[in-house]
């Protein structure tokens, strides 16, 4: 079954309280990193999985892509993401990723934003993607990082005076279902190794451009110190792919 924890009214009201349902893509902290890797979107068709609000779809248009696809399973999602949008040549679906459905090379570009960590088998995504996108297209995401997954807990280790320690790693080769906890509810996240994102990437056909790891910005730092600790582990990685080409080991 495909999860849509964010119809839950309570789990949704507590996303729309964060930061980045707040204040946008300036409130996802790692914002700065990932639209770095976002190829010039002028003219461009644009596919967004995974749209929640529609921050990316809307930012797409603001870079003056010709036309903007959002996708999400979620119902709430959907509807906030039409209210907040005011142009026709954004799209809303509610649909789950997994079950897309477009025609062979429609898009010139795919973006998802900490969506796949939630479905079961990115190796059935990246290849409907590679499908969907024109020659040369480009497919840039980001996801949980796998060391902020191997766990369940996805927490610090602490002192007995409630002091971050480290970071704990475990059972990271084990890929699969990770029972977690996210605003306080109980959802299904999927762990999978940072070998199998680009092994997975390859196997479908993309040449692998970039990789970021994601660290707080210093315009992040400046107003939230406590920020500091995001530098002692990466919480999100970002990929960016391009269709066609071969990737060449050393």
């Amino acid at each position: 079954m495909k999860q849509n924890k964010y119809d839950d009214p309570n789990f949704f009201l507590a996303y729309e309280q964060m930061a980045r349902s707040v204040k946008g893509l300036e409130g996802a902290g790692e914002w700065h990193m990932l639209k770095e890797l976002i190829p010039d979107l002028k003219n461009k068709t644009v596919l967004d999985l995974g749209c929640g609000f529609g921050w990316h779809c809307r930012y797409a248009r603001e870079q003056q892509a010709n036309f903007v696809v959002g996708v999400d399973i979620s119902e709430k999602m959907i509807q906030r993401a039409i209210k907040m949008t005011n142009d026709l040549l954004i799209s809303y679906i509610q649909s789950s990723i997994e079950d897309i459905d477009f025609q062979d090379s429609q898009f010139d570009v795919v973006i998802s934003s900490l969506a796949f960590h939630y479905v079961e088998s990115f190796q059935a995504i990246c290849k409907k993607v590679y499908d969907y996108l024109k020659p040369g297209g480009s497919f840039v995401f980001s996801v949980e990082h796998p060391i902020f997954t191997s766990r369940k807990e996805q927490d610090w280790h602490y002192d007995e005076q409630g002091n971050r320690l480290h970071w704990p790693v475990d059972n990271y080769q084990i890929e699969g279902i990770r029972e977690t906890l996210f605003l306080n509810e109980d959802v299904t996240k999927y762990h999978r190794t940072f070998a199998t994102y680009i092994n997975d990437l390859i196997d479908a056909g993309f040449m692998v451009r970039a990789v970021k790891e994601s660290f707080p910005s210093n315009e992040m730092l400046k107003g939230n110190p406590e920020l500091e600790d995001e530098n002692r582990r990466p919480m999100f990685l970002m990929i960016l792919a391009e269709k066609n080409g071969t990737v060449f080991f050393k």
